[in-house]
């Protein structure tokens, strides 16, 4: 089956947020794309819709949905995929991704993504269900690496593993949060270093920033990726990393809550645009 590819341009991008609206029309072309949640535009009109057209106009799209349960033992939910085909058949974003992760069992939905273990029966699960959003929606699909804080001692796969293994069996490509990747290896005590060093970046099609809390626990500190704060220096510092051995690649920086005016966001993305420019005159390794 034929399948659109993954187009995002290598810029920094930014996740869109209404209230920012007049300011990005005011401010044009200082972003290189934008990033939506699919669950805020499955409705059929409205304001948001009005707003989302007109940025379509102007700048590459990705679309990020959080509530598949792509990693969960139930099917998944006919309806939400059928919306989320509509949603792409109307905006015909240049990205579709989601996340390596459960948030619903039965008729229960959470508002969070839970992590799975890594073993032979989940890794055919996930496969199955991304082989069934690829087929639905016509188009490659990214899979993002998680934030964890907690190991499954039936896990049987390392993570970057389940994920190389992901991407062999269904053809997707993979979203690399950086910070993501910092968090889960902070909180099992992990050098993100090594789990970089050990990541499929020739799949990788995006890579997401974010900031991220910080509790200090007797055992040590606990970060939650909270996107409500600047990119740490670490989490920049593996960024720049992926850049030089995977090259340039669509950027972006995500901040969720908290959320600051539009100069202090749009100066996280000019920091991930010089970061590009930067390490754009490095041969990849």
């Amino acid at each position: 089956m034929t399948r659109l590819p993954v187009s995002l341009p290598a810029a920094a991008g930014l996740g869109f947020k209404p209230q920012h609206f007049a300011q990005i029309r005011a401010d044009h072309g200082r972003v290189g794309f934008f990033e939506i949640h699919a669950e805020n535009y499955l409705g059929a009109g409205g304001l948001p819709h009005a707003q989302l057209t007109a940025l379509r106009a102007d700048y590459p799209l990705s679309v990020h949905g959080v509530g598949l349960s792509i990693g969960g033992a139930a099917p998944l939910e006919r309806d939400h995929l059928a919306r989320l085909k509509s949603l792409c058949d109307r905006y015909t974003p240049e990205s579709f991704s989601e996340h390596l992760a459960w948030s619903s069992h039965d008729a229960g939905y959470f508002n969070d993504l839970l992590p799975l273990p890594y073993t032979e029966e989940t890794l055919d699960i996930v496969c199955a269900h991304v082989d069934q959003v690829q087929d639905t929606l016509g188009r490659r699909m990214l899979l993002e690496n998680p934030a964890t804080y907690l190991l499954f001692a039936e896990s049987t796969f390392p993570e970057t593993e389940f994920l190389r293994t992901i991407a062999a069996r269904t053809g997707c490509g993979l979203l690399l949060d950086v910070n993501n990747l910092f968090v889960s290896c902070t909180n099992h005590r992990r050098d993100p270093w090594q789990m970089l060093a050990d990541f499929p970046l020739a799949a990788v099609g995006e890579i997401h920033l974010g900031g991220h809390a910080v509790e200090q626990l007797p055992s040590g500190p606990l970060l939650i990726d909270a996107h409500g704060s600047p990119v740490a220096d670490p989490v920049w510092a593996l960024c720049a990393e992926v850049i030089r051995r995977a090259g340039p690649l669509p950027l972006l920086i995500e901040w969720d809550n908290d959320l600051p005016d539009w100069p202090v966001l749009a100066a996280e993305a000019d920091r991930a645009t010089a970061m590009l420019q930067h390490e754009a005159h490095h041969e990849p390794a």
